[in-house]
């Protein structure tokens, strides 16, 4: 298995989600739930009970007069067994 790179996201939602366990993270859009339960589970020695994934779809720009596009962002929000946490979201509060 290839090594997954997991980016937290550090925002208001992510916060308040990560109160109530769950943890959202950015993930490379070819990943699958499978994936993220794995390279979660063994990052973070937690036990996960549920993913959820969302691709975000990047906004259209224009600079100037050449348009242009963002690159979607995928992200998994990982629900973790109760009783457990990730201490990586507990230092942002």
């Amino acid at each position: 298995m290839s090594q997954l790179i997991l980016t937290p996201k550090i925002s208001e939602k992510a916060m308040y989600l990560a109160e109530r366990g769950i943890y959202v993270f950015e993930v490379p859009t070819s990943t699958n739930k499978i994936e993220v339960t794995k390279a979660v589970e063994a990052a973070f020695k937690v036990e996960v009970t549920d993913v959820n994934m969302i691709i975000a779809k990047g906004k259209v720009k224009r600079f100037r007069r050449v348009l242009g596009r963002e690159k979607d962002v995928k992200k998994a929000m990982v629900k973790v067994k109760a009783g457990q946490s990730i201490a990586l979201f507990e230092g942002a509060k």
